[in-house]
């Protein structure tokens, strides 16, 4: 197993001021409902597209009750090119409405309350928790689940089995920031497909577990 400090030092290094766009949304102000929507908006879809798309429906409606009001299709415009654009634009009027009928408007810090949501997974609950309520937990997406298999950390079939074996290899200071961490080490480094172990700072002691073709 890699020595997890020089692990994430180094791709500190590598990523340098590159970060997800839910994260960079997430640092301006905190608001655990903005990160709820952003993340369902970047599901399947790229953080250039998910940045803006975030922007233009946040500069319509930024609250449960302004949400709430908006016209699905006025939703489905503002968001559109996201994946599925369409489908999401109706979960997020949903989760608005339920958000003002069953919380006051205030978005639940569970993430087991918050899995009752359609349209809300596991990757979904940890943002909220994590970067809008400063909780303890660690979000495994497609990239933290492929790296951190990858290079060793845990040996692992599934995302949920991930979340669970960081927990045991991760000091907990590590958890909130993994993500956000791994992501973008992933999209500009340890890429899914063809990934640039010739640049990378752990390439020679990288075990590249399910690695073909690199450059």
């Amino acid at each position: 197993m890699p020595r997890v400090d020089e692990l994430v030092r180094g791709m500190n290094r590598a990523i340098g001021r590159s970060l997800p766009a839910v994260s960079v949304i997430a640092r301006r102000n905190r608001d655990p409902f903005k990160i709820l929507i952003s993340t369902v908006l970047s599901l399947r879809t790229k953080d250039e597209v998910t940045a803006e798309a975030s922007k233009r429906l946040f500069a319509i409606a930024h609250t449960p009750e302004s949400l709430a009001r908006t016209p699905v299709r006025v939703i489905e415009k503002a968001i559109y090119p996201v994946g599925f654009y369409k489908t999401k634009a109706r979960t997020i009027r949903a989760i608005s409405d339920r958000l003002i009928r069953a919380y006051e408007s205030v978005v639940p810090d569970s993430i087991d309350e918050l899995l009752t949501f359609k349209g809300v997974g596991r990757k979904t609950a940890n943002l909220v928790v994590t970067l809008g309520y400063g909780k303890q937990g660690i979000c495994v997406d497609t990239h933290v689940h492929r790296v951190s298999n990858r290079v060793g950390l845990v040996e692992t079939s599934t995302p949920e089995q991930t979340e669970f074996a960081l927990m045991e290899v991760l000091p907990q200071k590590y958890w909130i920031g993994y993500n956000e961490l791994v992501v973008s080490f992933g999209q500009k480094v340890c890429k899914p497909i063809s990934p640039h172990c010739s640049t990378c700072f752990f390439d020679g002691e990288c075990p590249k577990i399910g690695v073909g073709k690199h450059r």
